[in-house]
């Protein structure tokens, strides 16, 4: 790259990484003059969604992901280069992991319009907050603080280090919720995400063996007869699953909702025994877990406004300052290049 061509995209980033520590701050672009970044946002989203709404999952998953690891950085959005093979994206922790190309189509449009301005960990939040609007048909809504910065360091080794796995303990969700300052509450909170999105194989294979005390016994059986085909995927909620499938689990009931429909389906299915997870079950183990999960199956309303409050908390995790450069991507899948 000519230097006189990068010259303006570097003024903005080492600009920009000096208000990183700064708050971020609701509106962040209109003050930049920039106020159709949001709109340009929840444009390609739902133009998205309206034909494959199974993306909006997709990209809250995406958007957890990012944040959990090491702060809201798009570290989780860097493809694999010869500088760094293995970063986040391709960590076992983050198998399924997609929606990828609405967040670079998103980032296209926005720097044709506001070269050098926005984001992608921006971009990733304002997305989340789209889809999940979009997919609770607008019950969870929120505003989004903004400005945050790309990192440009990613490695597979921390999300596997740092993800929960779906096959933890209660101590151990307990444990990594609470480094990065999440309660129990939150912890349950934020599991009823599990009312949309699917899983592979690996993620549910150990509840195909467990307890009867763990899983209803012809959710299981529906699970197995699923699991004949390993590289099929199971919808992590139970509503969204084949006529044969629901058959085969002796589901007759009748929860309001579409497919990816998010709300607090999980809640009910957790009462149920009928989650995919072993992370999911172990709630029930807690006391105090176990009267959320009742609390928020009960109560709707309540869950969709905390879970609002959950991802804008979510989206405060930052990474720590002078641990790798921090930038604006000109591209959410690559490092700038000076």
């Amino acid at each position: 790259m000519k230097l006189n061509a990068a010259l303006p995209v570097l003024v903005a980033t080492l600009l920009a990484i000096a208000t990183q520590s700064a708050a971020l701050k609701v509106g962040y672009y209109n003050d930049k003059k920039c106020a159709g970044v949001e709109p340009i946002v929840r444009d390609e989203v739902y133009k998205t969604l309206n034909y494959d709404r199974s993306k909006g999952a997709a990209l809250v998953r995406l958007f957890f992901h990012d944040c959990w690891v090491k702060g809201c950085d798009a570290s989780v959005l860097l493809n694999p280069s010869s500088k760094n093979p293995y970063p986040e994206k391709v960590a076992g922790s983050n198998i399924g992991l997609r929606a990828f190309d609405v967040i670079d189509k998103i980032k296209a449009r926005l720097e044709a319009v506001y070269p050098g301005v926005v984001s992608c960990a921006d971009i990733l939040a304002f997305a989340a907050r789209d889809a999940t609007r979009y997919l609770s048909d607008g019950h969870i809504d929120y505003a989004v603080p903004s400005g945050r910065l790309d990192s440009v360091v990613s490695r597979a080794k921390d999300a596997d280090d740092t993800l929960p796995s779906s096959t933890a303990s209660f101590p151990d969700l307990k444990k990594n919720f609470g480094k990065k300052g999440f309660d129990v509450e939150e912890l349950v909170v934020l599991s009823g995400a599990h009312s949309i999105g699917v899983a592979h194989y690996p993620s549910f294979k150990d509840r195909l063996a467990a307890p009867g005390n763990e899983i209803d016994a012809k959710y299981q059986l529906a699970l197995r007869n699923a699991a004949k085909n390993k590289s099929r995927t199971v919808a992590n909620d139970i509503r969204d699953e084949s006529y044969a499938f629901k058959r085969d689990a002796g589901y007759y009931t009748v929860v309001t909702g579409r497919k990816d429909y998010l709300n607090n389906t999980y809640y009910h299915n957790a009462m149920d025994n009928r989650v995919l997870f072993k992370s999911d079950w172990v709630l029930r183990t807690d006391a105090f877990a176990l009267s959320k999960l009742k609390e928020y199956r009960d109560k709707p309303k309540e869950w969709d406004s905390d879970f609002a409050d959950a991802l804008v908390k979510l989206g405060k995790l930052l990474p720590a300052e002078g641990k790798g450069l921090l930038e604006i991507r000109k591209k959410c899948s690559a490092v700038n290049t000076y």
